[in-house]
């Protein structure tokens, strides 16, 4: 028998009782402990058994205590993660204005929801240079004409003009108010004949209560929207408005066709206020980025200028005592003209100014004119004029032979 012989026997042996040791051990070994085991070493081969080859579970069982080897193989621990300080931002203080705002300033007040504050953003910016104009912005972002449950526009609209006294109330509000309505006779579903008389009412109570105290009113309409919907109900809302300003004394500012392309069609990105193509819209197709917050005040800012007048000039500075312009003269006689009176006798020689007398010139004949009034005389018409009908006279006989 062989040397190779033996070592395959050996070898067979030790193959056959290693795998009775191992069937004896799990016979042994608790369920709940074999099933760590499983997880642990993921179907261990006889192979593995002799080579030493491990699977660790990542997430150990906490009850494998028995395991000295486990013991002894120490994890690297992890790395200590540095706690990350939340960043606070500094308190934004308000931007101050560009110029000092007058005393006397008149005030714009800006009324209705969401998109009402970005109108009164822009606004802000509008007339940021004009001393005599303040724009005051008193919104309220899920507000609207249908649900005075949540807020109440007819009751806190006379505080705000008495506590304010605005010499304009500019009014942007009814993107919220497709929902249903609460009245007095019962529900009413948005769209219904029942719906938009009712609506149409609130639209005309709230524009008389401004009128009424001889303030000028702008109500601002309503751009379109992504949502085909939205777009649809915006027009017909829209003509609602239009015609309650005209009955109501407001005027209605139509801001439509800054936001939409030449076919009428909603626009994220368009032109803005000095021509260059900006996005004009958010991703929800309803908000208004600040470029559009801009472009929205420029449709009002014209009709709000025409009313306020001069007030809303830019030009219009604060006359006091410390900037009051010099009104002496200046010394230097080759700089300016002393004044000379009307009635200085060395003027230009004269005595007297002219046309001063009042005698009329003395003419011993009689104009054409009078001769024709008076008269019936004509002069009589130059030689050879059309209008001169004298025959000419011949010269004698002997004259007319030698010629």
């Amino acid at each position: 028998m062989t040397k190779k012989t033996n070592r395959t026997r050996w070898i067979r042996v030790l193959v056959f009782a290693a795998a009775a040791l191992s069937l004896c051990l799990g016979s042994m070994v608790p369920v709940h402990y074999a099933e760590a085991q499983e997880l642990r070493y993921q179907r261990r081969s006889i192979l593995d058994f002799f080579l030493g080859r491990r699977y660790i579970d990542e997430n150990p069982q906490p009850e494998m205590r028995d395991q000295p080897r486990r013991q002894q193989q120490r994890r690297r621990p992890p790395a200590a993660q540095k706690a990350v300080a939340p960043t606070r931002t500094a308190p934004v203080t308000p931007a101050e204005p560009v110029v000092q705002k007058l005393d006397s300033a008149q005030k714009i007040l800006v009324v209705g929801d969401f998109l009402a504050g970005g109108l009164g953003d822009g606004l802000t910016a509008a007339f940021e240079t004009s001393p005599g104009v303040v724009v005051e912005a008193r919104s309220n972002v899920s507000s609207g004409l249908v649900r005075d449950d949540y807020y109440n526009w007819p009751g806190e609209l006379p505080k705000m003009i008495d506590e304010l006294k605005p010499a304009m109330v500019v009014v942007m509000i009814g993107a919220n108010d497709r929902q249903q309505m609460v009245t007095d006779a019962g529900k009413e579903k948005f769209r219904t004949d029942g719906w938009f008389t009712e609506y149409q009412r609130r639209v005309l109570a709230f524009g008389k209560e401004i009128t009424s105290r001889k303030i000028p009113l702008l109500w601002v309409g309503l751009p379109a929207f992504e949502s085909d919907s939205m777009t649809s109900d915006a027009v017909q809302m829209n003509q609602l408005y239009r015609n309650q300003m005209e009955s109501v004394g407001g005027e209605f500012v139509d801001i439509w066709d800054g936001f939409v392309d030449e076919n009428g069609k909603f626009i994220v990105t368009g032109s803005d206020v000095n021509g260059q193509q900006v996005r004009l819209r958010t991703t929800d197709g309803i908000n208004l980025t600040q470029a559009g917050r801009r472009k929205l005040a420029f449709y009002v800012e014209k009709p709000a200028r025409r009313i306020l007048g001069t007030q809303a000039s830019p030009d219009l500075v604060r006359l006091d005592p410390g900037n009051l312009p010099a009104l002496t003269l200046p010394t230097d006689p080759v700089e300016h003209t002393q004044p000379i009176s009307l009635s200085d006798p060395n003027l230009d020689g004269g005595a007297e100014l002219l046309g001063a007398s009042r005698a009329m010139p003395v003419t011993l004949t009689k104009s054409p004119r009078d001769l024709l009034v008076e008269q019936g005389e004509m002069a009589p018409a130059p030689a050879g004029r059309i209008d001169d009908y004298r025959m000419p006279t011949l010269g004698t006989t002997a004259e007319i032979s030698i010629k």
